[in-house]
């Protein structure tokens, strides 16, 4: 599999094309600091030929009228082959993001369940209601693609998230402009290659690569794009929206989070210590939903804290590309850097700082050891702001109303983990607290049609299921007389007003 990757070039109207400026930036392998290869950037005038195509295609071209199962049959087909190129798909994703292969090789099945499930999804779930009025009317409502889908895909876990957008506006009948995020441009160019080879129609699906501040934000600008779905940090989130108001788009933000995982004294403690570890820990701790608050129960918070202590020195660091790898290297330097820096602070906090060694061999990779912040404090910024690496802030709690009001104590919530064997408690604490989504007595684990989504600072609307339709199409009413029913009669006979008379 390992060999030379070659340059990553747009893809738009069905064809691969260079940028417009003819400028390219260096994508970088977070295991080496050695360049893998060249993306072409793309700018506004990337961005206005991809809306073109997407637009032509969807005004004239076959996609949006054609049958539901003849849509579907290139929705399956994309699916079958992302199981063909599965192993290469997850070994491009560990090359170009350092998350561990075991963990890319589940990501690419889930990426084609994506496309699977949405082709179901579409011939069982969209579906109208309609009303018989008073035996003369029938009013019934139909689902309608919106558009150009513009989709802003971040860089952990790529390929699955930017099917997990991809496939729902193929389905609906939308076309797409996507832009992946830079620093992680291999497997959006194996998608396009994939869409190209199941040989959907010109201009369906377009992949413009380049930065935020100028492919990201032409698109979001853009009159001719209708919708905008973001995934990504909550300061851009924020700007996406107020950029998208000129042009009143639809938008759906699935932002950061610091999201809580309380442990009782009464729950199974081993099950809730493998669930804590992998929650912080997979995905090299660069995960949205990643429980990087926990809150321990005072009579356990001693003996849970030294389990942790044993587990974090037994996780193993390494090579992404190794299948004993669990924690590998942190995407780019950059973001290596700015997570070393909230360790440096959590020191200055006054927290104690735990984490096992990073081997000599490892350090030029963008490696930090999975960290326990102990002896911290709810309001430290370590513990209020998102850092979105295998860092964990550990706290005690002494009374189940305390932690449910440091629970809430955060600008975020999109996601919370409750652990506790009374099932009522479970149910009251869970319910108690302000996140989109909450689990108890588990890890993350999801069904595909359950919604996705945060509040507060942690997003704005749900996709995920049937509830990827209300944000990838517009519902018509359409209402229709069955009867003979009266109208009003205006200006049928001309009649005279008292006022009319009396100024005569």
């Amino acid at each position: 599999m390992a060999g030379k990757i070659g340059n990553v070039l747009h893809y738009i109207n069905g064809e691969f094309v260079e940028g417009a400026s003819g400028n390219y930036f260096e994508n970088v392998n977070p295991f080496t600091n050695e360049i893998i290869n060249e993306v072409t950037e793309g700018w506004k005038e990337d961005i206005d030929a991809a809306v073109r195509a997407a637009k032509e295609a969807f005004d004239n071209g076959p996609w949006r009228t054609m049958s539901v199962q003849e849509r579907m049959t290139y929705i399956l087909r994309i699916a079958d082959l992302i199981e063909k190129y599965a192993e290469e798909i997850s070994y491009l994703e560990s090359l170009d993001t350092g998350l561990p292969i075991s963990q890319t090789k589940k990501q690419a099945a889930r990426a084609a369940e994506n496309f699977r499930f949405y082709a179901e999804m579409v011939k069982s779930r969209m579906v109208g209601e309609a009303y018989h009025v008073d035996g003369q009317f029938l009013n019934y409502t139909i689902y309608k693609p919106v558009g150009v889908a513009g989709l802003i895909t971040p860089w952990n876990a790529p390929f699955m998230l930017e099917t997990w957008k991809v496939a729902p506006a193929l389905a609906t009948g939308n076309t797409v402009v996507l832009k992946p995020a830079e620093w992680s441009p291999l497997t959006a160019n194996k998608l396009a290659e994939i869409i190209h080879e199941a040989g959907l129609p010109q201009g369906v699906f377009n992949v413009v690569h380049g930065f935020g501040e100028t492919a990201g934000a032409s698109l979001v600008a853009h009159p001719d794009v209708r919708l905008i779905s973001f995934t990504g940090e909550t300061t851009t989130g924020s700007e996406i929206i107020k950029n998208s108001a000129d042009t009143l788009k639809k938008t759906s933000m699935e932002l950061g989070g610091k999201s809580p995982v309380i442990v009782f004294a009464d729950a199974d403690v081993e099950k809730a210590l493998d669930a804590v570890v992998w929650g912080i820990f997979s995905f090299n701790g660069e995960r949205c939903t990643a429980n990087s608050r926990l809150f321990l129960e005072k009579s356990i918070y001693d003996s849970f804290v030294e389990k942790l202590k044993e587990r974090v020195n037994n996780i193993s660091i390494g090579d992404p590309m190794d299948p004993a790898t669990e924690v590998g290297p942190l995407i780019h330097r950059k973001h290596w850097e700015t997570v070393m820096n909230y360790i440096e602070i959590a020191k200055q906090e006054g927290a104690e700082v735990y984490s096992a060694d990073v081997p000599e061999e490892l350090k030029k990779g963008n490696f930090v050891p999975p960290t326990l912040l102990l002896n911290c404090h709810n309001s430290m910024k370590v513990a209020q702001e998102e850092i979105f690496g295998p860092v964990m802030a550990v706290m005690p709690f002494e009374t189940e109303e305390e932690v449910i009001r440091m629970a809430n104590d955060v600008k975020y919530g999109l996601a919370a983990y409750v652990w506790t064997n009374d099932i009522k408690r479970g149910h009251r604490v869970a319910q108690s607290i302000e996140s989109g989504m909450a689990w108890v007595n588990s890890q993350n684990v999801r069904d595909l049609r359950i919604p996705f989504g945060g509040t507060k600072y942690s997003g704005i609307g749900r996709e995920g299921g049937h509830y990827s339709f209300d944000f990838y199409t517009e519902v018509q009413v359409i209402h229709v007389s069955i009867g003979d029913h009266s109208i009003p009669k205006f200006g049928k006979i001309k009649q005279h007003s008292a006022a009319s008379a009396q100024r005569g």
